[in-house]
């Protein structure tokens, strides 16, 4: 597998991870429509309590290696994120029992490599990045 395929399905993975540990439950990986492939696709329980309810998060994430020139965050564009609202509104479509509230949110992973392998070095996640 190419690096930057290795280190996409990383960072996808530890993503992932991460958005459970902060209570998301994980709905899809890798959803492609004709617009756009959207990351990760999650329901964010941490917003039950509040008056508005869970909410269905789309997440957009960037893996770079430590030494890379440019970071994670300055990867996404308002064009992708014009993409990746048109593709969360079509999965919307597709799953209409799932929340009403929608939120676009952004993680940025900095990876160390390892031989073989990546260790996580930095983790950023923004909410509501549209």
């Amino acid at each position: 597998m190419p690096d930057n395929s290795r280190l996409g399905k990383f960072g996808e993975t530890i993503a992932s991870k991460y958005l459970q540990e902060k209570g998301f439950k994980i709905i899809s990986r890798n959803f492609k429509s004709r617009y756009e492939e959207i990351d990760i696709i999650a329901v964010d329980n941490s917003t039950k309590s509040d008056q508005t309810g869970e909410t269905l998060v789309f997440v957009e994430v960037k893996a770079r290696k430590e030494n890379s020139l440019v970071s994670p965050e300055e990867s996404i564009t308002p064009d992708k994120i014009k993409l990746i609202i048109k593709g969360a509104q079509y999965f919307k479509i597709l799953h209409p029992e799932l929340p009403d509230l929608l939120r676009i949110d952004f993680i940025g992973i900095v990876a160390e490599e390892d031989k073989e392998n990546f260790k996580l070095k930095k983790i950023n996640h923004l909410k509501d990045i549209s």
